[in-house]
């Protein structure tokens, strides 16, 4: 079995180019980052970028390294076994490199609540570094800097895209049940889904064709049946796209309720240039409305919390989790052994979370908060299916715009993407997180939980900032934009496909 170590990083201070083109210098040494837990100690000759090296995030077992999910609950912890997405990545000859830092348990948007402590961007603004984003921030900076050549993370409400957004990489959600959950650690049981993060699209679907696929263990994992309708659904796009003139146009989807009073300068001038690079090649953009958009948030911070408040309850000190050290030293030494576990194990982020979902699954607000917030969630869910023109393969019988009218000739039968932005700023620094309520927080998730809450497919692909924008930003600033494509619930493939026209955009331009 290999060695672990905690990370260190060589001293060099100049990152890689990302697929923005833009470069940044940086007088902050790698290690200070902070952004993986342990990794393999490498060979006397083993380059520093191995080609298929992946890093994981510390949420997702592995039988070799550590898993702690960033929490003093579970230091110490190794996995008897690997998580299946470990398991195929080893079987078709990757190699693990490290165990990445996040939010604990996966709980934050900024990577800043880690038992490791928290991880910096390589990026920063007057002298301040950047928020790295989060929860899977560890593993984003890991391919930024190149330690990684692509990196596993999970996404329960954004938590691979907005790291993605933030640091200039590409960062894609499948469809919830399309890569198996089996060994990762929960946090939301109906919302976590395991994300890859690379610094090109091609290394990201690459690793996407290696982790997809069925699995038994995994009760979660899509059934054959809605792979067949999934499978059935593509077919007809394909033939509607090929009845459309200039065979292959896209329909892109632009929701009105994303253009908020909150969205950057910035951010909202890349984006609609974005959009015209791909209207000027023939792709045409129509406005859609998603009016539950507006309650998305709410909702998610409700049932989020709820199904944490579940899944965490088993880390009690006796079956799982780590006992305390020293119960008689402490203050309150006289609380039973669940408490004083949990007191000491958990830090103050998660212990908001579970005393939240606590409170909304009792039976005093359970029909307020939890129902409700399960009637939102299929109000954000019916609105998608109602923009999109391929049929939701979960439901039965599926809903789809039709597929022409009666006379064969073309209905306004929907759009085949969305494309928003993945986040309404470009990233703050670590002190305005610091200075941020809890609530302020949880709004850098306001573009990426819709997307969850419905299982859709969703990738965050950066586009740099043109010289003009780029003018009053500093040369250590972040110099592109998360520009986010989502999908109707099976249609990976589809999102890829216009990822890849964004990319090849960026290399054109």
């Amino acid at each position: 079995m290999p060695s672990a170590r905690f990370c260190l990083r060589p001293a060099s201070r100049r990152l890689p180019r990302s697929n923005t083109r833009h470069h940044v210098t940086t007088s902050r040494p790698y290690e200070e980052l902070n952004a993986c837990i342990t990794q393999h100690a490498p060979s006397p000759s083993s380059s520093t970028q191995t080609a298929k090296t992946v890093a994981i995030k510390d949420n997702i077992a592995t039988k070799d390294f550590p898993t702690t999910v960033a929490s003093n609950i579970l230091a110490g912890f190794t996995s008897p076994f690997d998580a299946t997405v470990v398991r195929l990545l080893r079987e078709n000859d990757y190699t693990i490199s490290t165990k990445t830092n996040l939010d604990e348990f996966g709980m934050g948007s900024h990577t800043q609540s880690s038992s490791h402590g928290p991880t910096l961007s390589p990026y920063s603004r007057n002298g301040i570094p950047l928020s790295p984003g989060g929860s899977s921030g560890g593993s984003a900076v890991e391919v930024l800097t190149g330690r990684s050549w692509t990196a596993l993370g999970t996404d329960t409400g954004g938590s691979v895209r907005l790291p993605a957004a933030y640091l200039g990489v590409v960062g894609f959600k499948p469809s919830f049940g399309v890569v198996s959950r089996w060994g990762v650690l929960a946090y939301g049981h109906s919302l976590d889904t395991v994300g890859i993060l690379g610094r090109r699209l091609g290394d990201v679907s690459g690793v996407f064709g290696v982790v997809r696929g069925w699995d038994g263990r995994d009760p979660s994992s899509l059934t054959m049946r809605v792979r067949e309708r999934i499978e059935e659904a593509r077919e007809v796009r394909r033939r509607r796209r090929r009845r459309r003139k200039k065979g292959g146009v896209l329909r892109i989807g632009v929701p009105l309720e994303y253009n908020i009073v909150e969205l950057s300068p910035l951010v909202r001038s890349t984006y609609i240039r974005t959009l015209e690079r791909l209207q000027s090649v023939g792709h045409t953009l129509h406005p859609i409305s998603l009016p539950s958009t507006k309650q998305a948030l709410s909702a998610y911070y409700v049932l989020a919390p709820a199904e944490a408040s579940s899944n965490l309850a088993k880390y009690d000190g006796v079956r799982y989790g780590t006992r305390p050290t020293d119960p008689d030293s402490s203050p309150r030494d006289n609380l039973p052994l669940y408490a004083q576990t949990r007191g000491q194990g958990f830090g103050e982020e998660v212990k908001r979370r579970i005393l939240l979902g606590a409170y909304t699954l009792s039976s005093e607000a359970r029909d307020n908060y939890f129902i409700q917030a399960q009637k939102g969630r299929r109000l954000v869910q019916r609105d998608f299916d109602r923009v999109f023109a391929l049929a939701n393969p979960l439901l039965d019988p599926p809903h789809s715009v039709p597929d022409s009218d009666s006379t064969g000739g073309e209905q306004d039968e929907g759009v085949d993407v969305i494309i928003t932005p993945t986040a309404p700023t470009l990233p703050p620094t670590i002190e305005e997180v610091k200075r941020q309520s809890p609530v302020e927080s949880y709004m850098n998730d306001v573009f990426t939980v819709p997307a969850s809450l419905a299982g859709l497919p969703a990738i965050s692909m950066p586009v740099g900032l043109s010289e003009e924008e780029a003018k009053g930003l500093e040369q250590t600033d972040v110099g592109s934009v998360g520009v986010q494509v989502m999908g109707q619930f099976g249609d990976d493939e589809g999102v890829l496909d216009v990822a890849s026209m964004i990319e090849e955009g960026q290399w054109k331009s």
